[in-house]
């Protein structure tokens, strides 16, 4: 029996925490896979932390932040309790489906590989709220693609997954949306393949509660090429693997 644990970070969603939660634990596995989730709350103040305080499912597990401390402190919060064979990331609203996860599982087990992200963009697909959002991942992407010789479509995604043991070496340092760019640098810099699989996008506005800002793409431009440079030492815990 495989395990994956799934890690949901959350920030004021209150009007979305729960449906999302109930999305996960329904959603389906291919045969031989169970699941466990595990919520960290990054000190939310519209009331998600109340509703998370009344969570008593058994798959369940919550982690209460005592300050906000960003999406990728909570992140590499979670890390450590995860006992699965891989971690998903799934974010706490609805623009990624829980749905999709037999794709992720049907690429572990054809193919094997240490990482498999979802992308929102394969197959020439522009699903945006924003056209600067758009262009933003594909610069970001590219940029990727050229310092690290890979062949990705969406390095910008959240829906990744990772083997555990491997997501254990990373040496992961990021706070906040940083992390998101920091993960596939680490792994790619360590030499593991990154699969991508084609998942279903309903992005949201700012008015709806999206947190990305422009500033945030930055932020991971800095982080992309920080990560190219870095000595091994710093990537991964090559003793850990």
């Amino acid at each position: 029996m495989l395990k994956l644990s799934i890690v949901i970070c959350v920030y004021n969603e209150k009007e979305t925490i729960l449906p999302v939660l109930d999305r996960v634990r329904r959603a389906p596995l291919l045969p031989g896979w169970h699941r466990e989730i595990i919520v960290v709350d990054n000190a939310s103040t519209d009331g998600t932390r109340e509703l998370l305080c009344r969570t008593d499912a058994p798959d369940i597990r919550v982690i209460f932040q005592p300050q906000n401390l960003g999406k990728g402190t909570s992140i590499r919060t979670a890390i450590p309790y995860c006992d699965g064979d891989y971690v998903f990331i799934q974010d706490a609203d609805f623009e990624y489906d829980p749905n999709d996860y037999p794709k992720f599982l049907t690429c572990v087990e054809e193919r094997a590989p240490v990482a498999v992200f979802g992308s929102r963009t394969l197959g020439g697909r522009a699903i945006y709220q924003y056209v600067a959002n758009y262009w933003g991942v594909r610069l970001l992407t590219a940029l990727t693609n050229l310092l690290y010789g890979a062949q990705l479509t969406d390095v910008a995604t959240a829906s990744k997954m990772v083997r555990t043991d491997v997501l254990k070496s990373l040496r992961l340092t990021g706070s906040g949306f940083d992390l998101d760019f920091e993960l596939p640098g680490k792994l790619l810099r360590a030499g593991y393949e990154i699969a991508e699989v084609p998942i279903s996008y309903k992005p949201r506005t700012v008015a709806e509660g999206k947190k990305i800002r422009p500033w945030d793409g930055l932020w991971a431009l800095r982080i992309i090429v920080r990560d190219r440079l870095l000595p091994m030492n710093q990537v991964i815990d090559e003793r850990s693997v």
